[in-house]
C-alpha cells in the first residue's frame, strides 16, 4: 500500500480547509461537523478532541467508532478519480469525505448528502 502524505497530516490541520470551503458557499461549520459525524461515527465531543489534538488522518479514520455503511452509496469523482474505484481503503474514506464536502459546497441538501441505505 502506497503511503500518501495526507495520511500523516493532522486531521485538525485539514479540518479548517473543509470549513472554509463550506463557508465560502454559504454553508456552516455545523453542517461540516454533521457530515463528518455521519461518515465516521464520532460524537461531537470526540470529533472536537481529534481536531484539537495532533491525530493524523490515518489514525482518525482507523479509530472511527463506526464507519457508516451507507457511505458506499457515495459515487462520483474527486480530483478526476472515481471514489468508488479507489482501492486503498484509507484513501477511499478520505475521498468520500472530500466528495461530501464538495456536495455541501455545491448547495446540495444535507438530506441528500447523508445517503440512506
Amino acid at each position: 500500500m502506497e503511503n500518501h502524505r495526507i495520511y500523516t497530516m493532522p486531521f485538525g490541520s485539514v479540518y479548517p480547509l473543509y470549513i472554509a470551503k463550506a463557508e465560502r458557499k454559504g454553508r456552516t461549520k455545523e453542517e461540516v461537523d454533521q457530515i463528518i459525524r455521519w461518515l465516521f461515527g464520532y460524537t461531537q465531543e470526540a470529533l472536537d478532541k481529534h481536531i484539537a489534538s495532533a491525530t493524523d488522518f490515518e489514525t482518525f479514520i482507523n479509530e472511527s467508532p463506526s464507519l457508516n455503511p451507507a457511505r458506499t452509496l457515495i459515487k462520483g469523482t474527486v480530483c478526476g478519480v472515481r471514489v468508488e474505484e479507489i482501492e486503498d481503503p484509507i484513501m477511499r474514506e478520505i475521498r468520500y469525505l472530500d466528495k461530501l464536502i464538495d456536495e455541501l459546497a455545491k448547495g446540495k441538501s444535507l438530506e441528500k448528502i447523508l445517503r440512506k441505505s
